[in-house]
């Protein structure tokens, strides 16, 4: 039943991350792709019906992790307070940004709206890279199961540990630039016009460089956490994760060739997909890690919630998650296709 809740959690969280990734990804290349006025609303209305909704599996898997594993989430929510207070103020203004952008004509707020939107879009990527990789590196926990991390310290791995090193630095840039990556795609498979030419042609430049980062990631995360390919080498179907992404990659790069739209997209999707899978794969059955010697790593079984809880809330999670499905799903459908040029008014 754990390895079914830890699995639950991860596609939860990694549905998040290619779902609101895209329109991430949007606000982070906004304001050097969309141009003009015009331009701009095609890009906000591209992700204008669908980016709440998107949010809300950040709700869901947050939600499920407190549930499933009430001592990940009692440890991990204290230790990293202070960067999950900035990313609920940077959610909170990036979808004021949104929203007030919509109901404004005036230029001097509506630059300042594109400017929060792009800001807070490019940091939250920051910090979820950033997030990822100080759970990959581990946290020095002690023995209640606590830890408390300085926003940094000499910005190096090892037993002392800040929020940000050279390691999580890099999980962060990695993330800026492959969910930008990701919005660029998104914008080339919803536009049409000078838009969608401009996203592909920075798409195209922007692909060498995610490939190039993403293959310097793998050694680093080795050197920051020597044991993460341990999982890898007891069961050998984890390879397929970094096979997958190399073939996601080669996706990608092949489908901008041959202007195939979706497939890019899609190629895009893998990528993120292959990458968190893989990070899962390398630290299961392991929840959170840690550094140093006073504590220990918190597995799937010190971590799970009673026999009793987790097998009633299996029922009411999947009566919820089906609920979540359709919606996901309508909306999706209602607003497939391309965004009109001109559109108006706050969907298409």
């Amino acid at each position: 039943m754990g390895t079914l809740w830890f699995w639950i959690v991860a596609v939860m969280l990694t549905v998040y991350v290619v779902l609101d990734g895209f329109d991430l990804g949007v606000g982070i290349v906004y304001l050097f792709v969309a141009r003009t006025e015009p331009e701009r609303r095609q890009a906000m209305h591209a992700i204008g019906p669908v980016w709440d909704g998107n949010e809300v599996w950040l709700l869901a898997g947050g939600g499920t992790l407190f549930f499933a594993f009430p001592l990940l989430y009692a440890s991990s929510f204290s230790g990293f307070y202070l960067p999950l207070t900035i990313v609920l103020w940077l959610l909170m203004v990036r979808g004021l940004s949104i929203e007030l952008r919509s109901h404004t004509h005036d230029g001097v707020y509506m630059a300042l709206f594109d400017a929060t939107f792009s800001l807070s879009s490019a940091m939250l990527a920051i910090f979820f890279g950033a997030a990822l990789a100080n759970v990959i590196r581990g946290v020095p926990l002690g023995a209640d199961d606590y830890f408390f991390l300085p926003l940094w310290t000499n910005w190096r791995t090892g037993p002392n540990p800040g929020i940000l090193d050279w390691y999580t630095v890099l999980g962060g840039v990695l993330a800026l630039l492959a969910l930008g990556l990701h919005g660029l795609l998104y914008l080339a498979l919803k536009t049409t016009s000078e838009l969608n030419a401009r996203a592909k042609m920075w798409a195209g430049r922007l692909w060498p460089v995610v490939a190039l980062v993403t293959a310097v990631s793998v050694p680093a995360t080795i050197v920051a956490r020597p044991d993460s390919l341990v999982h890898y080498h007891e069961h050998g179907i984890a390879w397929m994760a970094p096979i997958a992404v190399v073939a996601a990659l080669v996706t990608i790069a092949v489908s901008l060739k041959r202007n195939w739209e979706w497939r890019a997209f899609m190629g895009s999707c893998g990528y993120l997909v292959s990458m968190l899978v893989g990070a899962a794969a390398g630290l299961y059955p392991v929840l959170l890690p840690t550094v140093g010697t006073a504590g220990r790593n918190i597995t799937i079984d010190r971590a799970l919630a009673g026999a009793h809880s987790v097998r009633v809330g299996l029922v009411w999670w999947s009566i919820g998650i089906t609920l979540a499905l359709i919606y996901s799903a309508t909306v999706y459908w209602l607003f497939r296709g391309k965004v009109p040029e001109h559109a108006e008014g706050y969907g298409h």
